[in-house]
């Protein structure tokens, strides 16, 4: 007893910053998180911005690559559903309103067309009878599921076949990407279906995802880590700003 009180102070003192860490509020980002991506647009209504990568060093976010421009949604982005807290001011995501979903979330498996990828982020090679349900009213919701487990009429509104080259001519957007872990608990009408994925051509904006060039996502599928827990952020610059320190996020470059 007498040694657990001489000892007691210093124990808290040790404890103290991880205690707070974990009990402030809406702050979504934790210190297992060692690897960060941030999206920043000028404007909720912007549909283009650009992406920069972080990794967590001695407690500190250092930037480890150079900006390099990406797409959003054709409509620009609005709040969605992930790992923060809800906000009181701004738009909000909904099914099929072109918009990407803005805030803080968890980063998924990679996917794509090849049957393997280097990546340690955890690999999906898709194939033809791989679909992600779009449909608000169907319970496979915001979920990817293949026509040989739950049959062809479970899919039968959906928009979202992941190999689309195979289902749409040969369209690549979805040859190589990863899974942004939006509305997990797949609430209807919230949004479905968001990844980060090649984009057509440059600048030409999404139905909501993020999109870059191959070469940029091919870097960024290197980098990315799972044992690392990235973490995915998309914001408009003046929320960037507002919430960059209670949301402990790092400084931006100009």
């Amino acid at each position: 007893m007498n040694f657990f009180r001489r000892t007691r102070p210093a124990l808290i003192a040790l404890l103290l910053p991880s205690l707070l860490f974990a009990a402030a509020p809406d702050r979504p980002l934790q210190q297992e998180n060692a690897q960060l991506i941030v999206v920043i647009t000028s404007d909720w209504d912007a549909p283009a911005g650009s992406l920069q990568r972080f990794e967590r060093i001695d407690g500190q976010w250092q930037s480890v690559a150079s900006a390099f421009p990406v797409t959003v949604g054709k409509n620009g982005s609005a709040w969605g559903l992930g790992l923060h807290e809800p906000q009181a001011v701004g738009p909000r995501k909904e099914e099929g309103d072109g918009k990407a979903p803005a805030g803080v979330y968890d980063v998924g498996k990679a996917f794509g067309y090849a049957p393997a990828l280097d990546t340690k982020l955890g690999y999906v090679p898709m194939t033809d009878t791989d679909w992600c349900v779009d449909v608000n009213d169907s319970p496979l919701y915001n979920q990817i599921v293949s026509t040989r487990e739950v049959g062809i009429d479970a899919v039968e509104d959906s928009s979202e076949p992941m190999r689309r080259d195979q289902h749409l001519d040969g369209d690549q957007l979805y040859r190589e990407g990863f899974i942004i872990k939006h509305n997990p608990a797949n609430q209807p009408n919230a949004g479905s279906c968001i990844f980060a994925h090649l984009w057509r051509a440059p600048g030409k904006a999404t139905a909501g995802c993020t999109a870059m060039d191959s070469a940029d996502m091919h870097a960024l599928l290197q980098w990315l880590d799972a044992a690392k827990k990235p973490v995915f952020v998309l914001l408009p610059a003046p929320e960037y700003r507002r919430l960059r320190k209670p949301w402990q996020l790092p400084q931006l470059k100009d």
